[in-house]
């Protein structure tokens, strides 16, 4: 004879009884921390380099986030329309190093600190610069691996 003791399952009921959101991404979280760790010491590597002033053109940001961009372009047409990657290559490489390398939180700041500092004109320059070369760069970047990728196939 069964008692209603020997039919429940050992695992504990989900709270509200939808499975955890995490349960099963252990690998994802961790590769996206390693890249971004990975990509916020290369950013923090790149501003000890060409460092800029509290008032200057915060050159340095902006190329940072424009070759961000570039990179994730050619990255996400290389592994959606190349050669297949490990699952786990895009959150490592596309979230965690990129995300870590680029920089938008930075970029408000900056954007902020030339407007207080009495600098609207390259304050408002930058804003654009920045979006635009963003934008443009990823594109750009996208459409250029997009057609290697296509023309190589086609031999």
């Amino acid at each position: 004879m069964t008692t209603s003791e020997d039919t429940v399952e050992s695992t504990p009921a989900p709270v509200g009884g939808r499975p955890s959101v995490l349960r099963g991404q252990g690998p994802a979280v961790a590769v996206v921390a390693v890249g971004g760790a990975i990509g916020a010491v290369a950013r923090y590597a790149a501003g000890l380099g060409w460092q800029t002033g509290p008032s200057a053109f915060p050159w340095t940001t902006l190329l940072i986030n424009v070759v961000g961009c570039a990179v994730i372009g050619v990255f996400l047409v290389a592994v959606t329309e190349g050669r297949p990657a490990h699952p786990l290559l895009r959150p490592f490489f596309g979230t965690g190093v990129l995300g870590g390398f680029t920089t938008f939180s930075t970029y408000s700041v900056d954007v902020r600190r030339l407007l207080e500092a009495g600098r609207p004109g390259p304050g408002l320059a930058y804003l654009g610069l920045t979006l635009v070369g963003a934008l443009g760069a990823v594109w750009a970047a996208a459409a250029l691996t997009r057609r290697v990728i296509h023309r190589g196939g086609a031999r």
